[in-house]
């Protein structure tokens, strides 16, 4: 089995790479299409600006990519700004749309939330698809890391697969078919995180 880690110029690869080799050995880190599409899963990380990441995957030429191997039911994981990138729109985004996966919008905080920005730290997840292979073992309060000033706002409420609640409940984790995303850092979240991470591997 290979994994795919796109390198677009803007994801935690390393620690991505580090937290997947536990379970897979050596995932592939890589921006060439040919490799992406001779893998058995992908992973897409990301930190940073919206339309910076588009702009990446656009001139890269891996939009297209991702959005046909998806179709063609290769378990597939974005993680942070990689799973925002997975939506429609981005109130970030001043010209860039987003690969349009998942049906809805990436919201950013209101500052009349009541809690600092960005949301940046440890957090309890609330498990709303107990079915979801991602989060199978995971425990309800189960604490994630999070670094992130925007989030998913899914227009099909059936796809949220985790909640957390930081002034607001928001969407922190998605899932429809063989598509994934976590707006918290599972590589970054200890041994629960990691247990996402080998639920990932593992999948079929």
């Amino acid at each position: 089995m290979k994994i795919a880690i796109i390198d677009y110029g803007m994801g935690n690869i390393h620690s991505v790479a580090k937290a997947i080799g536990l379970y897979a050995g050596n995932p592939l880190v890589t921006n060439k299409k040919s490799d992406i599409i001779s893998c058995d899963k992908i992973v897409l990380p990301g930190v940073g600006a919206f339309d910076d990441a588009m702009l990446e995957l656009e001139k890269q030429d891996l939009a297209g990519v991702i959005k046909d191997q998806i179709n063609q039911k290769k378990p597939f994981l974005g993680i942070c700004l990689g799973m925002q990138l997975l939506l429609e729109n981005s109130q970030e985004a001043k010209s860039k749309k987003g690969l349009g996966i998942f049906k809805g919008q990436v919201i950013k905080f209101s500052d009349k939330c009541g809690q600092k920005i960005p949301h940046m730290g440890w957090n309890n997840l609330k498990v709303v698809a107990g079915a979801c292979p991602l989060l199978k073992g995971i425990s309800d309060n189960s604490q994630v890391y999070f670094c992130h000033s925007y989030y998913p706002c899914p227009a099909d409420k059936s796809v949220i697969a985790a909640t957390c609640n930081y002034g607001l409940e928001f969407a922190c984790a998605l899932w429809k078919d063989n598509v994934y995303g976590c707006q918290f850092h599972p590589e970054k979240s200890q041994s629960v995180g990691l247990g996402i991470i080998k639920n990932f591997v593992q999948l079929c």
